[in-house]
């Protein structure tokens, strides 16, 4: 039987999404939420905890490129539901880690240093060498009691060093110390397998939907 997502977890999330991006907070519509975002490439979106007949009308109603519609599904439930026009785009994948992550302690390695930022609930941490090159960077935004990890890259030139998890365990250690234990990521493909090393498990698969230019 199919795990049941929670709105206020996706709302929580969404809210995370727009202070990392500095973005106004989401707003409701019908069962779902909108957010305005401004991009040339993404004018808005919209974010459905289910593929609902709300999520439905709403793909039949709008013809307007470049407008995304988001669901906590599978493409194979939703394809067969919304007109043609609208293309699957790379599936993306809801994560949860609702306890400590497994990673062992490890050492940064010398050739490299951290730096702190913050703004809007938002905690950032970077990686960069000692020459102040930009090597890995991550957020971690504090939404009540959901930790939600965004933005997570590692330069190609500095993969296969155990940045990534090194970076996380510096994000993990900012959540804890507010007393957050609860995780929240979306990942793509490519990151899946790191957090899933990690200790975290798939919590829905997250479906955008886009009518190209």
């Amino acid at each position: 039987m199919k795990k049941s997502v929670s709105s206020d977890v996706v709302e929580k999330w969404l809210k995370a999404w727009c202070l990392s991006r500095e973005l106004t907070m989401p707003m409701k519509y019908k069962s779902g939420l909108m957010v305005n975002v401004g991009y040339v490439n993404q004018k808005t979106r919209y974010v459905f905890s289910e593929p609902n007949e709300d999520f439905i009308q709403l793909s039949k109603q709008l013809s307007e490129t470049n407008i995304f519609l988001k669901v906590c599904a599978s493409p194979s439930e939703i394809k067969h539901k919304i007109p043609e026009k609208w293309i699957i785009q790379p599936q993306g994948f809801m994560m949860s880690c609702f306890h400590r992550m497994n990673i062992t302690n490890n050492s940064l390695h010398e050739d490299y240093k951290l730096e702190f930022d913050f703004y809007n609930s938002t905690f950032v941490v970077r990686i960069v060498t000692q020459q102040g090159e930009l090597a890995s960077i991550g957020r971690v935004v504090l939404v009540d009691d959901l930790a939600v990890y965004d933005r997570i890259s590692t330069d190609s030139k500095h993969r296969r060093k155990g940045l990534a998890k090194f970076l996380m365990k510096e994000l993990e250690k900012i959540a804890l110390s507010k007393g957050v234990f609860n995780n929240f990521l979306v990942a793509t493909e490519e990151g899946k397998s790191l957090y899933l090393s990690l200790g975290w498990e798939l919590y829905s698969y997250y479906t955008s939907i886009v009518i190209p230019d």
